[in-house]
């Protein structure tokens, strides 16, 4: 999937699941989204190797990042920096704010369920090699792939509002 499409996902997954535990939109929002751009982009920039064959540069995703265990560990590479960073300048740490700490697990498996879906797939484990695993093989370009993707990350972050807004606590019934 291309790299935008990752991130309305992310953003709208992990935001989902933030004001779900914290019932604050806007500070999932935010965190979210920053966690969501931070995380997808290094695992693209650190998965892919650009080779060269017969003139035409190919995009090649590596193990590295493009597996389950190890797409975790770096979509929540943002997370634990931003949690860090906010801890060493307030001295203080919000029950919210672990909770959206624990949230960016699923940066990295969100970013897989994607993938898992091109045509190249993401990487197993089989028998000690690493294996290509996909369940369709759709073009990481294709548009209708990825409307599906951002329009279910725009619903889920529509959801999340509505969850989690404070618009619907100042209505009055009479």
């Amino acid at each position: 999937m291309k790299l935008q499409t990752h991130y309305v996902f992310s953003t709208g997954l992990l935001t989902f699941f933030g004001t779900l535990l914290t019932h604050h939109f806007y500070t999932s929002l935010f965190f979210s989204g920053v966690v969501a751009i931070l995380g997808n982009t290094l695992i693209d920039r650190f998965g892919h190797e650009i080779r060269s064959v017969y003139g035409r540069e190919i995009v090649r995703r590596t193990p590295l990042t493009h597996t389950l265990p190890r797409s975790a560990v770096w979509g929540f590479i943002p997370a634990l920096v931003l949690t860090l960073l906010y801890y060493y300048v307030y001295n203080y740490l919000s029950k919210e704010l672990v909770f959206l700490t624990l949230v960016s697990l699923l940066n990295g498996p969100s970013h897989m369920l994607l993938d898992v879906f091109t045509e190249r797939g993401i990487y197993v484990k089989r028998n000690g090699k690493w294996k290509r695993f996909a369940l369709a093989h759709f073009s990481y370009d294709n548009p209708a792939v990825n409307g599906m993707a951002i329009l279910f990350g725009i619903l889920m972050l529509f959801t999340s509002y509505y969850i989690g807004g404070y618009n619907h606590y100042y209505y009055y019934h009479y």
